[in-house]
């Protein structure tokens, strides 16, 4: 027998996005943000005007790094600031803070990734946008 499994939809997508660029918005942040599904996969990507290009690139691979290894890459980050350095070679790996896994009800079902301002302000973003999915 074949489990079921929560997939993240389009609509489901773009309830994310639009809560993470009004955060954005409202604070005067030009970032790029980027959304995929659970095996990492581009579902929606997004430079906010005045956004640098880089971070387009650079806020897909914090959504990807998250959604692989179901963690925020804040911790990915931390152990590399720790001296493991042999994350710097782990290939579409992006260990710097700012992407999340979207979780519900304990399955991850993709993940945001945002770039663009400090990474915490970049995970700020991601959360208030996980925060408007799971609200509804």
């Amino acid at each position: 027998m074949l489990p079921s499994k929560k997939v993240l939809t389009l609509a489901a997508a773009r309830i994310v996005m639009d809560a993470a660029e009004a955060e954005a918005t409202r604070n005067g942040w030009r970032v790029s943000i980027a959304i995929v599904d659970d095996g990492g996969f581009p579902v929606l990507i997004q430079r906010l005007d005045g956004a640098a290009v880089a971070t387009a690139a650079t806020a897909t691979g914090k959504a990807h790094t998250a959604a692989i290894f179901r963690r925020p890459t804040k911790a990915m980050e931390d152990t590399v600031n720790n001296g493991r350095f042999a994350f710097l070679n782990a290939p579409d790996v992006v260990p710097l803070e700012g992407g999340l896994p979207i979780t519900v009800d304990g399955d991850v079902v993709g993940a945001i990734g945002v770039s663009g301002v400090k990474s915490s302000q970049d995970a700020e973003i991601g959360q208030a946008g996980i925060d408007a999915l799971l609200a509804g």
